[in-house]
């Protein structure tokens, strides 16, 4: 079937169904839905859809096209459920199970006739994006392929809602006043939701040393204590705030600014956005690499042991990995290599792995050329130290989306285990990067070197299941995401008790010894960075408009033309 996807951003999402529907078989076309309704009825017209499907809409569908064809709007609600921050409400009302809907177009918002829901559970911990792009994702999935197929068999006949659950279901676009911490009588657990159900867009507003600011990112904190709203301490760029009963972690700060301004805002981490206004006596509390299971506080990289298993966690917000934050990880796997194991797994935790570089720190950096140079050389370090490994098997667990740089971390790694449901972008033609991270020796060595220049050419997003297929990853993990770690451990522990490990071990030796002996690694590094050093510093390069674009959430004017393309013959 020929289906046309009209979405408000190509965001995680959309990418995701778009993967999932051809995986299936199904020809499948993208127009993002900017404002120019004309445009849309061109690009209905263009691909003659028999069906259109909206994964992310923040605008109406024209009324011509809904009542020309059937357009499938995806909420991430329960029936009934209505209105344009049904997560927000969700997770800042403390509810434990909610669903997607997916129901037909109609003038009313979110009232149409249903065709497939879903129901999902809640996980304690994840904040909106976190949730929206594992638990939610996984319900939307779900909701899509059954009501795509109920619409292919022609028989299916969609239920109405009834007039008196859309009547109640009906809630407003949450405001910030609606948000408002109070840190002189709520608790932990209160603000906790309020932050998670912000959390990464827009934030909560408050006021800290004289400044306002969106707040990014909650974590509970079991052990420190202050006055409520206090800042009681720093780690690894987040801060410590009180509250009446204990202590919250918040990852990063966004500057509020007056409407019209000219002044940038973006997110930052907590310490470098607040910069000179942090007080000089508020202390950087570190904790353990290997911190006790039974701690509730914030860490942004963990290790832990089980055997002959060691697991290196990280997850940073965004997935974006600045200089600092790569070479810390760098300091914590080499750590983790002096270990007694034969087995070391990255990552294995929900949500993103790795987005590669951290375009906004490069954005506020007095030179972003000097940052981004880097920025790429830390990366670079750390996807060597892993290629270099050849004492233990390595292995790469993707509990959610990776791109970029962040997926030839993953590949440098002896095997790749995805989550069903994660979304591979192994590309940088997008931010006008050649790219690095030994990408052009990973990635052909696992895909071949034409099917290694298309990927990075189409700039496309690729499933966990097509990832396999391509040979880009080993296993697709069959897990909710709140039980990645318990399977990676499984799995891991599996292969660490496989006979033929010491056999793999030497055999992964030789060959990078003979890879080392054929091309070094430093002749690809180099390679690589004569290019990327040329769209850092070169000023007629692209680049730099890119990033800026993207760390400013520019809106796009057009579909973009490598996604325009999709579903049309050639």
């Amino acid at each position: 079937m020929h289906i046309l996807l009209v979405a408000s951003a190509f965001n995680s999402l959309t990418q995701r169904v778009l993967a999932e529907l051809q995986d299936r078989g199904h020809t499948v076309g993208v127009e993002l839905a900017l404002g120019n309704d004309d445009a849309l009825r061109e690009a209905v017209r263009r691909h003659s859809p028999q069906l259109i499907v909206a994964p992310m809409l923040t605008t109406a569908i024209p009324e011509d096209v809904w009542t020309a064809h059937t357009c499938l709007i995806v909420h991430p609600g329960p029936p009934g459920d209505r209105g344009p921050s049904s997560l927000d409400w969700t997770l800042q009302g403390g509810v434990e199970s909610w669903g997607v809907t997916v129901l037909e177009a109609v003038a009313e918002m979110d009232a149409g006739d249903v065709w497939a829901w879903s129901p999902l559970k809640v996980p304690p911990l994840a904040g909106k994006s976190d949730l929206y792009r594992g638990e939610v994702a996984d319900a939307a999935i779900d909701a899509v392929l059954l009501a795509v197929e109920r619409f292919a068999s022609g028989k299916y006949k969609p239920k109405r809602q009834k007039a008196a659950d859309l009547a109640t279901g009906w809630r407003p676009f949450m405001k910030q006043a609606e948000r408002r911490i109070d840190w002189a009588t709520q608790s932990t657990e209160s603000v906790l939701r309020q932050l998670r159900a912000a959390d990464s867009q827009p934030g909560v507003l408050d006021e800290l040393l004289g400044e306002k600011w969106y707040l990014h990112g909650g974590h509970p904190e079991d052990e420190l204590r202050g006055v409520p709203g206090a800042l009681i301490a720093c780690r690894a760029g987040a801060i410590c705030r009180a509250t009446v009963d204990g202590a919250v972690w918040i990852s990063q700060l966004r500057p509020w600014r007056e409407p019209g301004s000219a002044l940038p805002s973006y997110k930052l981490s907590a310490v470098e956005a607040l910069g000179d206004l942090l007080p000089f006596e508020v202390p950087e509390v570190p904790v353990p690499l290997q911190l006790p299971a039974d701690r509730r506080t914030w860490t942004d990289i963990r290790y832990s042991e089980n055997g002959a298993v060691g697991v290196l966690n990280f997850s940073f917000p965004g997935g974006a990995m600045s200089t600092v934050q790569c070479r810390r990880l760098l300091e914590a796997y080499r750590f983790a290599k002096t270990r007694p194991t034969s087995v070391l797994v990255l990552g294995g935790m929900r949500d993103f792995f790795s987005n590669g570089i951290h375009l906004n720190v490069i954005e506020a950096a007095d030179d972003p050329a000097e940052e981004s140079w880097a920025n790429i050389h830390a990366m670079n370090d750390l996807v060597e130290a892993v290629l270099t490994t050849t004492d233990r098997l390595t292995v790469s667990a993707l509990g959610g989306n990776a791109a970029a740089g962040g997926v030839m971390l993953a590949l440098a790694a002896d095997e790749v285990w995805c989550r069903d449901g994660a979304v591979l972008n192994p590309h940088y033609t997008l931010m006008g990067l050649h790219g690095s991270e030994y990408w052009t020796y990973t990635l052909p060595r696992r895909v071949g070197e034409s099917e290694a220049q298309r990927l990075i050419q189409s700039a496309l997003p690729v499933s966990a299941k097509r990832a396999v297929e391509l040979g880009m990853a080993e296993r697709v993990l069959q897990a909710a995401p709140e039980e990645l770690g318990d399977e990676v451990a499984r799995l891991a522990a599996q292969l660490a008790a496989s006979p033929d490990l010491a056999a793999r071990i030497e055999k992964k030796k030789a060959a990078r010894a003979q890879g080392e002996s054929a091309k070094p690694l430093q002749q690809y590094r180099d390679e690589e960075l004569a290019h990327m050093r040329r769209n850092f510093f070169d000023a007629s390069e692209p680049h730099r408009a890119l990033r800026s674009a993207f760390v400013r959430k520019e809106k796009a004017l057009h579909t973009p033309p490598h996604v325009a393309r999709l579903g049309l013959a050639d």
